[in-house]
């Protein structure tokens, strides 16, 4: 079979299989209270678990990326199958040898290092298969990872219940495993300069523009540019202020609109199908109004947004601000590999990915244990948003700061083409 023969879409296809799988990491919660009943541990001690998947998830990624880049998506797509199923139906063996110890070295190491080569492997192959709809490419792989608990909850509580917990990580790791390796053996690299049927003739007639990359750049020559570092603050601000409302959404519901536990839960459970629709939206949109405009756009609504929302206790409109807030944390997520693909080119996307999702390992410390520390200290959540609402705005100048060099790109690529 030839490169160019295979199914783009199906591409696409594969790399949400491998998201779907590995973004089940956001249902750890429904572990908790089992295993609090199983052994007594604390709530730390079994929340400790997810936090080492999210620190090595960044920590794969960034240390990862360049075998991405080597040995292509399939191998990689491949490693992250046999870490992820491996870290998951071990932790079936944690728990029958009741070793916390175990469970985090099977979940937290070995789960944590599949989830990050299996969050970047698909991404960048699907940016390079996607060369008139970046945006939307990326959008539909890492919405699979925004739905996944959504899919996933379900099916753990009722293996749980059914089977014990141990069994269900078994089985779990086993479909995991399987699921990401049919994915992975599809996923491919497109040939050299492939443009999809068609869009090849609308380039010739001017009807369409292939997205224009400003550089191609390496990871080690990306991460040496002032632009590298303005896009990690701006999805570190992101990040830290969506993951700790993420953190507190429950309790903040309660606390500002009087709504009870269960009602508390069920509102969450409803708004957080925005944190995948997001993914999906706002990374289409991208394409239409360009990478900074979105990013501006998720700053400028959520600086609004942050500063109202302690305040507002019509229980609609504090669903609609939630909902709104969760769009822009799963599209940041969503829009940030097509924008370093128009920056740094897809040279070495994947790395250069990896990289910058060491923010998100960063902001998942920083967010939760910062919002925690402001309610034990003051009573309340509002001063907690009130300081995420100003650090909105510092991720609004930055947004503006990186047009600076965006423009100054755009004017030496002109300039080179007018040589050549």
């Amino acid at each position: 079979m030839e490169k160019s023969t295979k199914n783009r879409w199906l591409i696409a296809v594969s790399a949400v299989g491998i998201h779907i799988s590995i973004g089940s990491v956001y249902a750890w919660s429904n572990f908790t209270n089992p295993l609090k009943n199983m052994f007594g541990w604390s709530d730390s001690e079994v929340a400790l678990t997810f936090s080492i998947a999210i620190l090595f998830l960044g920590l794969s990624a960034a240390f990862l990326g360049h075998f991405v880049e080597k040995h292509g998506p399939r191998k990689s797509g491949l490693l992250a199958a046999a870490f992820f199923g491996v870290g998951i139906a071990g932790s079936g063996l944690a728990v029958l040898a009741e070793s916390k110890l175990l469970l985090y070295f099977f979940y937290g190491v070995l789960g944590g290092i599949g989830l990050g080569v299996g969050y970047i492997a698909p991404v960048s192959t699907l940016v390079k298969w996607f060369p008139d709809r970046r945006g939307l490419a990326t959008g539909l792989a890492i919405m699979g990872f925004g739905f996944a608990s959504a899919i996933s909850s379900p099916v753990m509580n009722y293996l749980i219940t059914n089977y014990g917990v141990s069994n269900t990580f078994f089985t779990l790791g086993i479909a995991y495993f399987t699921i990401m390796t049919l994915s992975s053996i599809y996923l491919e690299r497109p040939p050299e300069g492939w443009m999809p049927a068609g869009f090849k003739e609308k380039v010739a007639s001017g009807k369409a523009k292939p997205t224009m990359d400003l550089s191609q750049l390496t990871s080690n020559e990306a991460v040496k540019t002032r632009r590298f570092w303005y896009l990690w603050m701006m999805l570190f601000i992101n990040v830290t202020c969506g993951i700790a409302i993420l953190a507190v959404a429950k309790p903040l519901a309660m606390e500002s609109i009087g709504i009870d536990l269960v009602q508390a839960s069920a509102l969450v459970g409803a708004i957080g199908v925005f944190n995948g629709l997001g993914r999906i939206g706002w990374a289409s949109i991208s394409d239409y109004i360009g990478r900074p405009n979105t990013y501006t756009t998720f700053f400028v609504l959520q600086i609004g947004l942050f500063m109202l929302l302690p305040h507002t206790t019509n229980t609609i409109l504090f669903q609609v601000m939630l909902a709104i807030i969760y769009t822009c944390y799963g599209g940041g997520f969503a829009s940030i590999p097509a924008y370093i693909g128009d920056l740094f080119g897809t040279k070495q996307l994947g790395a250069i990915h990896g990289y910058i999702l060491t923010a998100w390992a960063a902001a998942g410390l920083a967010g939760p244990m910062f919002v925690a520390y402001i309610k034990d200290t003051t009573g309340s959540y509002a001063g907690s948003l009130t300081i995420f609402a100003a650090l909105f705005v510092i991720a609004l100048l930055v947004s503006l700061l990186i047009r600076i060099d965006i423009a100054k790109l755009m004017k030496q690529k002109e300039a080179e083409k007018a040589v050549s």
